[in-house]
């Protein structure tokens, strides 16, 4: 699956089918989006950096007029790394998250 970058000003003009969206949950209210298009994956970016988003219902609101073929959420904490512990071993679990 090639890496991409995906513009939220093309992905806001068009009627885009998403194979999957993934919402990336960084502490509280910090969210970045990973998109799945065909062969395509990559985060949702503002001019040249990711777009940050401050709450799952932004995200709602940013993709209500894409056709999303499924969707889920993965939380990630740096807590482990944030006080001197390496990476936690323990994989990402996906949650379902509902785009309606």
């Amino acid at each position: 699956m090639a890496n991409s970058k995906f513009s939220i000003k093309t992905i806001e003009s068009q009627n885009i089918v998403v194979d999957r969206l993934t919402v990336r949950s960084y502490e509280m209210s910090i969210y970045l989006v990973e998109l799945e298009i065909g062969n395509r994956k990559g985060l949702v970016y503002q001019d040249n950096k990711p777009l940050r988003f401050n709450s799952s219902q932004d995200v709602r609101n940013a993709f209500e007029h894409c056709n999303i073929l499924a969707a889920q959420m993965l939380h990630e904490s740096p807590y482990d790394e944030m006080i001197g512990n390496p990476e936690s071993a323990q994989a990402d679990s996906p949650l379902p998250f509902s785009m309606g």
